[in-house]
C-alpha cells in the first residue's frame, strides 16, 4: 500500500509539472501597436510606426532578432507570409520598427506580425496578428463636400443635418470618415456612433483640420438607412467672450462639415454615401452651446427620431456647401476624450424649497448629468463650481476672473435644462466640459430631486495609465493621485492649465507637467499632435504664443523661453521616453528657428524675455536668470537633437551657443567663491542645478547652499512653478534627497501636503488656499511632484544614451522617514518595477527590469548584496533582464 501510494504521489507530482509546462506561456512577442495605438482604423502615415512587446520571463530575456510581415490577407500573414512586407531576420534588439514596404493604398486594412528570436539566436513563438486601416491618406481622395446650414456666427441653436440612402447588397465593411469645423456627433439608424466626446480635437482650423474614422458596419441594414449629425460650436465658432479674443479668431464660421460613408460589399463594389446639398438640416433642441461656458437644451423642441429612416423631414431646410476650414485635412490618430469615469452624489443640501447643492466628492473636469420630472417649460440651472460659501451656495469667484459677458444670457459653467415635460427627462452636456465638485440646482417649479438624480462624468483623453506609487506615508499616495487629477483633468486633445476658468493650452504649464505625464500615462499621440499645433501656430521668424492653440493672443505677452520652450523640451522628453526620435525630427527646424530668434534678439547669450517664476511663495527670482536657463536648455536640446539627426555641423554651432549661454549665466549670477547664485534663493539655486548650467565643480557646493537655503526656510518652499519644477530632483540628484523629501512630505502651509489636509483631490493655482487670486482649485502647473516620485524616491530614469529605458538608470534614494516605496512604469520594452522596504538598519531593495532592457544601477551609501553575495561596485551595478533582491545596510 505505501508503494502504490508513493507510485500515486509521483504521477501527481509528474503531471503537475507536465501540465505546467504545458499551459505556461512559452516566450513570444505580444503588444502590437501601429502608430502607438491598438488596430487603428484611418491612418495617414504612409510609413507607419509598428512596436511590440517581449514576454519572456527568464533571466538576461533578450531579442537578437525580429522579421516583419505585413499584407493584405491575414491568412498570409499567420502562415509566415507577407504581400507588402515580408522582411529578414533582422539582427536587431529594437521593437520599433518604421513600415519601408510597398505603399499602402488608401482605404485598405492592412494585418501584421512579428516574429522574433531571443536569446543564443532561440526562435521564439510569433506574435498574434494584429491590423491597421488606411484612411484617406490625401485631399484628394474625399467624395463629400463641405456643408452647414444657412445661418450666421451668432445663431445659437445648433443644427442638425440627415440624410437617407438604400442598402440593397451584403456588407462586408463600412467605414464613416467625418472631417468637422466645429464639434460633432454621428448618428446612423437612430443610434450615436462611438463613445468619443468632444470630436474632432482642437485645432488651428484654418491651418489643419482633423477628420475622425469609425467602423459602421454593424450600425447599418438592409433596405433604407439614415444618417444624422448634430454640429456643435466649440472653439471653431466661440460664442462667450473672455480675456484670449476666441470670438475674434479668424477662422470663425458656422460649424460645418464633411463626411464620406464608404461602404465595400462582397461583390467587391464600393459605394460611398457622402455630405452634400441632397441633405436637409433643422435647428436643434440645444440651443446654446459654448465650450468655454454651458449647454442650454430646451427638452420642448425635441423631434423625435429625427436620425432615424422614417423621419418625416417635410418641413426641413436645404444645406447650402461651403468651404473647407482649411485644405490641409488629416486624421486623427490619437487617443479621444471619453467619459471615462463615472462619478455618484455623495451628498446633497436643500437649501431652498428650489435649490439643491450636489457634492460629487472630488474635483474633476467634465460634465453631469441630471434626470428629473417636470411639468413642461420648467427651467432647470446646473451652476457648476469648486468650492462653497459660507451660506452653501456654489462659489465661482475663484474661476470667473477672466470671463467678459456682454450680457446674462451666457451665465459661467451653468447649464440650463428646459423641461419638455414629457415624463422622466435626462440631459447631459454634449458640447462643453468644465471643472467642478459642486453642482448647485435651481429649478423654476417644483420637483422632486434627490442623490439619485445627479451624476457626474469624468472627462478627458483617455489615455493608458502606465505608472503606479505607493508609499508607507499616506500624504505621499494623495499627492500622487491628486497630481494624476489634475493631469488628466487638463488633458482634452491638448494639455490645459485648468478645466474651468480657462481650457488654454498654456505652454509654461505643459512642460512642466510633461514628465509628470509620461510617467504616469501614454500620453505620445497628445503630445505628437499638440506639436504639429505648435509648427501651425509658428510665425515666420521663430516666435510661438504663449498659449497653443490660438485665435491670436499669445503672441506678445506670457511667451518667452521659459514658457514656450516647449518647442524643444516635450520633443525631447518624447525621445528619452520611447526612444522614438519622429516628433524630434518633425519639430527640429521649429527648434532651430526658435533658437535663432532667441539669439537674434539677445546676442550677449542673457534674455530678459518671459513670465519668470509665476505665482511664488514670497521671493522673486531674477526673470533674466531663469528665462536664460530655460534658453540654455533649448539651445542643449537643440545640439543634442542635431547629434541625434545626424547633423554634425548644427551639433558644433548649437553646442558652442549653448556653451556660450552657461557662460553668461554663470558670469552674471554665480559666485564661484561662494556657490550661489544671485541672493541665494531657492528658486535661483535650485534652477541652474536641475537644468545643467551649474559647473560641475560647483554642483556640490550650490547643492549644499539650496539645502541650507530649504533648512532656512524651515524645510518649506518659497517657489514659484519654476522653482517647483527644478527644486526636489536639484536637491535629490546632488546628494541631498533627505531634504527634497522633507520638503515634499510637509504637510504645513506652503506645501502639495498642506492642499491634501485641507481635503484636496487636485492641485491647486497658488501655495495659498486663501489667496485672493490665482486659486484655482484644478491646475497642474506645480504637477513635477509626479515625476520626482519616480526620479527622487524610486529613481527610474530614462538613459539618453540609451533612450525609451533600453537601459533604465536606476538611482534609488531610501528617504528617511519612509518606510516603503514602490514605483512602477510600463515603458516601451514593458513593465519596470523599483521598490524597497526598511527592515531595522537593512533596506530590502527589488527590482523588476523588463525583457530585452537592461539596467544600471546607482545604490546610496551602504553594503549592498545580492543573494547573499557582496556587491562589489555599488555605484554602478549592471544587471541584465530579471528580478533581483538586494539588501542595503
Amino acid at each position: 500500500m505505501k508503494h502504490l501510494l508513493c507510485k500515486l504521489s509521483l504521477c501527481i507530482i509528474l503531471l503537475f509539472c507536465f501540465s505546467t509546462r504545458i499551459y505556461a506561456q512559452p516566450p513570444t512577442a505580444f503588444g502590437l501597436k501601429c502608430e502607438y495605438l491598438v488596430k487603428p482604423i484611418g491612418i495617414d502615415a504612409i510609413h507607419p510606426r509598428l512596436t511590440w512587446l517581449m514576454n519572456d520571463k527568464a533571466q538576461g530575456a533578450a531579442q537578437t532578432a525580429y522579421q516583419l510581415f505585413v499584407g493584405t490577407d491575414s491568412t498570409a500573414i499567420v502562415s509566415g507570409k507577407g504581400n507588402m512586407l515580408a522582411t529578414t531576420k533582422i539582427a536587431s534588439s529594437n521593437n520599433l520598427a518604421i513600415y519601408n514596404g510597398q505603399t499602402l493604398k488608401p482605404f485598405t486594412k492592412y494585418y501584421w506580425k512579428v516574429q522574433l528570436w531571443g536569446q543564443a539566436g532561440k526562435k521564439i513563438a510569433p506574435s498574434a496578428v494584429s491590423s491597421f486601416e488606411t484612411g484617406m491618406m490625401g485631399m484628394q481622395n474625399w467624395k463629400g463636400s463641405w456643408i452647414s446650414d444657412n445661418k450666421g456666427i451668432a445663431v445659437n441653436p445648433a443644427p442638425y443635418f440627415r440624410n437617407t440612402f438604400k442598402v440593397d447588397k451584403t456588407i462586408r465593411s463600412a467605414r464613416a470618415y467625418i472631417a468637422v469645423a466645429g464639434l460633432y456627433e454621428l448618428y446612423l439608424n437612430g443610434k450615436k456612433i462611438g463613445n468619443h466626446r468632444l470630436d474632432p480635437m482642437y485645432t488651428r482650423f484654418d491651418r489643419r483640420t482633423l477628420y475622425v474614422s469609425y467602423d459602421v458596419t454593424s450600425q447599418l441594414q438592409n433596405g433604407k438607412n439614415a444618417v444624422g449629425v448634430l454640429l456643435g460650436n466649440g472653439w471653431y465658432n466661440h460664442q462667450s467672450t473672455a480675456v484670449w479674443y476666441f470670438h475674434q479668431a479668424p477662422w470663425r464660421g458656422r460649424p460645418a462639415f464633411c463626411m464620406d460613408l464608404r461602404i465595400t460589399y462582397t461583390d467587391g463594389s464600393v459605394e460611398t454615401v457622402k455630405s452634400g446639398t441632397d441633405w436637409k438640416t433643422s435647428l436643434s433642441p440645444v440651443v446654446f452651446n459654448s465650450i468655454y461656458t454651458a449647454e442650454h437644451y430646451d427638452g420642448r423642441l425635441e423631434q423625435t427620431g429625427w436620425n432615424t429612416a422614417n423621419f418625416d423631414d417635410s418641413k426641413w431646410k436645404p444645406v447650402i456647401n461651403r468651404s473647407a476650414p482649411s485644405m490641409n485635412i488629416v486624421s486623427q490618430a490619437m487617443q479621444p476624450i471619453r467619459a471615462v469615469d463615472t462619478i455618484s452624489t455623495k451628498s446633497v443640501t436643500k437649501l431652498d424649497s428650489d435649490v439643491w447643492v450636489f457634492d460629487m466628492g472630488r474635483n474633476i473636469s467634465g460634465v453631469s448629468q441630471i434626470t428629473v420630472k417636470g411639468d413642461s417649460g420648467t427651467v432647470i440651472r446646473l451652476k457648476h463650481a469648486e468650492r462653497l460659501n459660507k451660506n452653501g451656495h456654489v462659489d465661482q469667484s475663484n474661476i470667473d476672473l477672466h470671463y467678459r459677458p456682454t450680457d446674462d444670457k451666457d451665465p459661467f459653467q451653468t447649464d440650463i435644462f428646459i423641461l419638455g415635460g414629457h415624463g422622466e427627462e435626462t440631459f447631459s452636456p454634449r458640447f462643453n466640459y468644465k471643472g467642478f465638485q459642486y453642482i448647485e440646482v435651481s429649478s423654476s417649479k417644483p420637483i422632486t430631486i434627490g442623490k439619485e438624480n445627479i451624476k457626474a462624468f469624468f472627462m478627458h483623453s483617455d489615455v493608458e495609465p502606465i505608472g503606479t506609487v505607493k508609499a508607507s506615508n499616506p500624504v505621499i499616495n494623495q499627492i500622487w493621485s491628486a497630481t494624476n487629477n489634475s493631469y488628466l483633468s487638463n488633458l482634452f486633445g491638448y494639455p490645459t492649465d485648468c478645466p474651468q476658468r480657462e481650457k488654454n493650452g498654456w505652454t509654461g504649464d505643459a512642460h512642466i507637467a510633461s514628465e509628470t505625464g509620461l510617467y504616469n500615462f501614454d500620453g505620445i499621440t497628445v503630445y505628437e499632435k499638440w506639436l504639429a499645433d505648435h509648427r501651425d501656430e509658428q510665425q515666420p521668424n521663430g516666435v510661438l504664443p504663449s498659449i497653443i492653440p490660438t485665435g491670436g493672443w499669445g503672441y506678445e505677452w506670457g511667451n518667452g523661453p521659459d514658457w514656450t520652450s516647449t518647442i524643444a523640451i516635450i520633443p525631447y522628453n518624447i525621445y528619452l521616453f520611447y526612444g522614438d526620435s519622429k516628433l524630434l525630427a518633425d519639430s527640429y527646424n521649429a527648434i532651430e528657428k526658435y533658437v535663432n530668434h532667441i539669439d537674434e534678439l539677445y546676442p550677449t547669450g542673457l534674455t530678459t524675455w518671459g513670465l519668470g517664476d509665476w505665482v511664488p511663495v514670497k521671493s522673486v527670482s531674477p526673470v533674466e536668470l531663469t528665462s536664460s536657463v530655460y534658453y540654455y536648455a533649448d539651445a542643449n536640446i537643440l545640439a543634442k537633437a542635431a547629434k541625434i539627426l545626424g547633423r554634425p555641423a548644427d551639433y558644433a554651432k548649437y553646442s558652442a551657443l549653448a556653451n556660450k549661454i552657461k557662460k553668461a549665466i554663470n558670469a552674471k549670477y554665480l559666485d564661484t567663491t561662494t556657490g550661489i547664485y544671485g541672493k541665494g534663493l531657492q528658486t535661483e539655486l535650485s534652477v541652474p542645478l536641475y537644468w545643467g548650467v551649474t559647473p560641475d565643480n560647483m554642483k556640490a557646493k550650490v547643492a549644499d547652499n539650496l539645502a541650507k537655503r530649504v533648512a532656512a526656510d524651515n524645510f518649506h518652499l518659497d517657489v514659484g512653478i519654476l522653482g517647483a519644477k527644478a527644486i526636489l530632483s536639484a536637491l535629490s540628484d546632488n546628494g541631498h534627497s533627505d531634504v527634497a523629501y522633507r520638503i515634499a512630505s510637509q504637510e504645513t502651509y506652503p506645501s502639495w501636503g498642506w492642499w491634501m489636509v485641507n481635503g484636496a483631490t487636485t492641485l491647486y493655482e497658488n501655495w495659498a488656499i486663501d489667496a485672493k487670486s490665482d486659486i484655482s482649485l484644478n491646475h497642474i502647473m506645480f504637477g513635477e511632484i509626479g515625476a520626482w516620485f519616480y526620479k527622487g524616491i524610486a529613481g527610474i530614469h530614462p538613459d539618453p544614451e540609451h533612450p525609451g529605458f533600453k537601459n533604465v538608470l536606476l538611482q534609488p534614494h531610501f528617504a528617511p522617514g519612509l518606510n516603503e516605496f514602490t514605483a512602477t512604469h510600463k515603458g516601451p520594452f514593458g513593465k519596470i518595477v523599483s521598490s524597497w522596504q526598511r527592515n531595522g538598519d537593512m533596506v530590502t531593495y527589488k527590482v523588476k527590469v523588463p525583457a530585452n532592457s537592461t539596467a544600471a544601477i546607482s545604490f546610496p551609501a551602504g553594503k549592498v548584496s545580492l543573494n547573499g553575495k557582496p556587491v562589489n561596485n555599488p555605484s554602478l551595478y549592471k544587471v541584465s533582464a530579471g528580478s533581483y533582491v538586494f539588501e542595503v545596510k
